[in-house]
């Protein structure tokens, strides 16, 4: 049986393809795509596989968008880090899920299962990605698409996407923007980092949420530590610990 494997995180595919290999020799990793742009020229290069195990959110976008480019008739595993109670609501749609991290005792139940249920798959009887999606956009964290901050008695909207970073110290908060303007806001760190786009947002110290936007480069620091260098000037070193350093890493790559 070929399987073909759209997931962004590198250690996680790599898994995933070992266990698989370990369940059963027979089975075939046709490929390991990373993203919903790649999958999309694989499907229009490549005949369908039998299976798919497939993450949710790629760091390009959700993996439904694949779905919509290209005609797909094979079945779906989703690989995904929504909690259990999240998957039961649209479970339905899809064969199985694999919640994340993957167990390999749940795998080769998920595969069994798509065994016990090959006899009445057919381009018929696909699942209705239209409808998966419409429950998963109804589940997912709704994000801050704007800040309100303060200026000379104005309160003004400012757009997270044209955000810089966001720096705190001694209680008081900034918003800097891509054009390099500071404004004070009324919120703190701790409180805006879960309500930002954590794909588009980090979290550097306790100073600083930055916009990956701005991010150029990062440099080796004193004690393991790093130094994230921005095309923005900074109040002070946005300096990453070495306990950081490799969230940073898998960050800055997705």
């Amino acid at each position: 049986m070929n399987i073909l494997i759209i997931e962004d995180e590198a250690k996680t595919a790599r898994e995933l393809k070992n266990m698989i290999q370990r369940l059963d020799d027979r089975l075939v990793v046709s490929a390991i795509i990373p993203s919903v742009k790649a999958a999309v020229d694989w499907f229009k290069n490549n005949p369908s596989p039998q299976l798919i195990l497939s993450d949710i959110q790629l760091a390009d976008g959700l993996s439904f968008e694949i779905f919509r480019s290209v005609n797909i008739t094979c079945p779906v595993i989703f690989c995904t880090a929504f909690d259990t109670y999240a998957i039961e609501a649209f479970g339905t749609y899809g064969i199985d899920y694999l919640l994340k991290p993957i167990d390999e005792n749940k795998l080769a139940a998920s595969l069994r299962k798509y065994e016990q249920m090959k006899q009445w798959m057919t381009p018929k009887n696909n699942m209705d990605y239209t409808q998966l999606e419409a429950v998963l956009a109804k589940l997912q964290p709704a994000y801050k698409s704007g800040i309100l901050v303060f200026s000379n008695e104005k309160i003004i909207p400012v757009k997270t996407a044209d955000i810089a970073f966001i720096h705190s110290v001694g209680g008081v908060v900034k918003v800097c923007t891509k054009n390099k303007q500071f404004y004070l806001i009324n919120e703190v760190l701790d409180d805006l980092e879960p309500q930002l786009d954590p794909a588009r947002f980090f979290r550097a110290n306790r100073q600083y949420l930055v916009n990956r936007d701005v991010v150029m480069m990062a440099e080796y620091f004193f004690n393991r530590r790093l130094i994230l260098k921005l095309n923005i000037e900074t109040p002070e070193p946005v300096i990453i610990s070495k306990m950081k350093a490799p969230e940073l890493m898998a960050w800055m790559q997705r």
